[in-house]
C-alpha cells in the first residue's frame, strides 16, 4: 500500500466558521465580500448560513461559539482571499475602514516572499483574522514588509 496520496487535483472547497452573531456576521461578510446567502438555517439551536458567489459556495457561518477568535490555540490562522488587483484590495481597505475592522498593519502590505505580491490584514466582528491580496502590483511604492525572514501573513 503507498502512503502517497493520488488526489489527481486538489482546492479548498469551503471554509466553515464559528460566530457568536449570525446576523452581524452575515452583513460583514455580505458587504466585504459580495457573498450571497444561498442557504439558512433558522432554528435556534443551530443557526447557520452558507454564502457563495457565482455558483460556489465559499463560507459557511455557524452560530455555536461565545467570546472571540482565540489566535493561541490551534486550528485556523486566517482565511485569505485572493483579488485579481491591487485597486480591489485598496477599494477593500476602504471599506473596512468605514466599517471599523480593525487591521494589524497599516495600508497594503508586500508579502515578505520577494513577490509582487501583497494585501491587507484585518479582522472580522468576532476577531477571525483575513487577508485580501493581489498577486502583482505591489512593489517598492508600499511600506515594507513587517517581517522578511518568514512570511507576511504567518506574523498576522
Amino acid at each position: 500500500m503507498s502512503t502517497t496520496t493520488q488526489l489527481r487535483t486538489l482546492q479548498t472547497g469551503h471554509v466553515g466558521l464559528n460566530v457568536t452573531d449570525l446576523a452581524r456576521s452575515l452583513d460583514f461578510y455580505r458587504t466585504v465580500f459580495g457573498l450571497e446567502v444561498t442557504a439558512e438555517g433558522t432554528d435556534p439551536e443551530r443557526r447557520y448560513a452558507l454564502l457563495g458567489r457565482d455558483g460556489r459556495l465559499v463560507v459557511t457561518l455557524w452560530q455555536q461559539s461565545e467570546g472571540t477568535f482565540a489566535t493561541t490555540g490551534p486550528g485556523l490562522h486566517h482565511l485569505s482571499f485572493e483579488v485579481e488587483s491591487l485597486e480591489e484590495v485598496r477599494a477593500t481597505e476602504r471599506l473596512l475602514r468605514e466599517l471599523g475592522a480593525g487591521f494589524a498593519y497599516d495600508g497594503v502590505v508586500p508579502h515578505s516572499e520577494g513577490s509582487a505580491s501583497g494585501g491587507i490584514f484585518f479582522t472580522d466582528p468576532d476577531g477571525i483574522r483575513l487577508e485580501v491580496y493581489t498577486r502583482g502590483g505591489v512593489d517598492g511604492t508600499e511600506a515594507a514588509a513587517p517581517h522578511t525572514d518568514a512570511p507576511t501573513c504567518g506574523f498576522f
